[in-house]
């Protein structure tokens, strides 16, 4: 298969790169010093599974020098997929199917309007990797797993020749008939993680151990879980708790990029997280209290730029 990967960071350069050892004809959409090493060095992959490295790797900032493709996964930040999603025209072909990977409900939406909804599909990564240095992807965790799924009829011959494409390179993936459910499970876990961490500044130990804030943290699944219901989303009705589970399990330490991202002076990408869930619970008339309030502590260091102190 032609693959792109638009967004060669920890996601988009991880799988990226096992599609294109396993002989995948993939192409990276990157830029800056990132594309830089790229083009001279490759793209190493450091990992607990194994390291590598794609050597030459095909690497470009131009999706018109690529053409149309069969694969589009789509795994730039959230406050870039607008710029991103309008260069992705031509990448797109009568088959093509662009699966975005962001972490919010509001992707295929937005790389619709860009690219037409017959294109785009749903997905979600489950991995923990970022840009260790440019050319050099770190891979955190044996955890790496894509879930997608059609949004459309059409959609679903080229999504099951790309399955077969992963099958055979190694990756795990999940073919699901009901995308959107997928990503709502991992929205209500995402939105409430990266929520949490980043308003009280700590990993999840002292969150969940914490009386107070084990239970705020229960309060902003079961908002999200209210707004999934309110939409017609088919959830378990025990999700927050289950999500609760999974947090009891994860290493004290774990925390959400968005912290990272804020102890960094980053853009955050809580305008597609909590203030996502705000926004719908407000429009479906959903009380969301704890989202709100998250948004609004936020809020003066949501561009990045607004010094903290």
């Amino acid at each position: 298969m032609r693959i792109v990967v638009v967004g060669a960071g920890g996601v988009g350069g991880y799988f990226g790169a096992v599609l294109a050892r396993g002989g995948q004809d993939v192409t990276f959409v990157a830029r800056g010093a990132h594309l830089a090493a790229m083009q001279a060095n490759g793209l190493s992959i450091e990992s607990p599974s194994g390291a590598f490295a794609i050597r030459p790797v095909k690497a470009t900032d131009d999706p018109a020098a690529i053409g149309p493709v069969d694969i589009v996964l789509f795994a730039v930040k959230l406050y870039d997929m607008e710029t991103a999603a309008a260069a992705l025209k031509p990448l797109v072909g009568p088959g093509t199917v662009v699966i975005p990977l962001q972490n919010g409900i509001d992707a295929a939406t937005i790389v619709g309007r860009a690219v037409g909804a017959a294109h785009v599909a749903a997905g979600v990564a489950y991995i923990s990797a970022l840009v260790e240095r440019p050319g050099v992807v770190r891979h955190n965790a044996l955890l790496a797993r894509l879930a997608y799924g059609p949004l459309e009829a059409s959609q679903q011959a080229p999504l099951a020749a790309f399955k077969a494409a992963c099958d055979a390179a190694g990756l795990d993936t999940t073919l699901t008939d009901d995308p959107r459910r997928v990503v709502w499970e991992k929205f209500l876990f995402l939105a409430s993680m990266s929520g949490m961490t980043a308003l009280t500044r700590h990993s999840i130990g002292p969150i969940r151990t914490n009386p107070a804030t084990r239970a705020m943290m229960m309060e902003s699944l079961a908002e999200t879980a209210a707004v999934a219901a309110a939409l017609g989303v088919r959830l378990p009705g025990d999700q927050p708790e289950r999500v609760l589970a999974q947090m009891d399990a994860m290493p004290e330490a774990a925390r959400a990029s968005m912290l990272v991202d804020l102890e960094r002076g980053r853009p955050l990408e809580l305008p597609w997280l909590s203030g996502a869930v705000a926004r719908l619970g407000s429009a479906n008339g959903v009380p969301t209290p704890v989202h709100r309030a998250i948004v609004a502590a936020l809020a003066l260091q949501v561009d990045g730029t607004t010094p903290r102190g």
